[in-house]
């Protein structure tokens, strides 16, 4: 119980109108979270992230947005050692 604990980590995804409309920011914001999801377990414990959508997301498919985040969390250090 207390490993879980320690391992606490914090995400907020921020999203402007340069992106469109409620529907293309709320659709920004979804994929950024499960990008996230899908990748959590690679990251460091006692993160906090934010996230901020760029206007360049619209289009872009899940698996583009995770290649591009994996590439950040790794240029930042954010990666654990496998």
């Amino acid at each position: 119980m207390a490993a879980a604990a320690t391992e606490r980590r914090a995400i907020g995804v921020v999203t402007s109108r340069k992106i469109g409309n409620a529907v293309a920011r709320n659709r920004a914001r979804r994929l950024l979270r499960e990008a996230y999801r899908l990748n959590k377990h690679k990251l460091k414990s006692n993160l906090q992230i934010v996230m901020v959508a760029r206007a360049a997301i619209r289009g872009k498919r899940l698996q583009e947005i995770e290649a591009c985040l994996l590439d950040l969390f790794r240029g930042a250090g954010a990666l654990v050692e496998s």
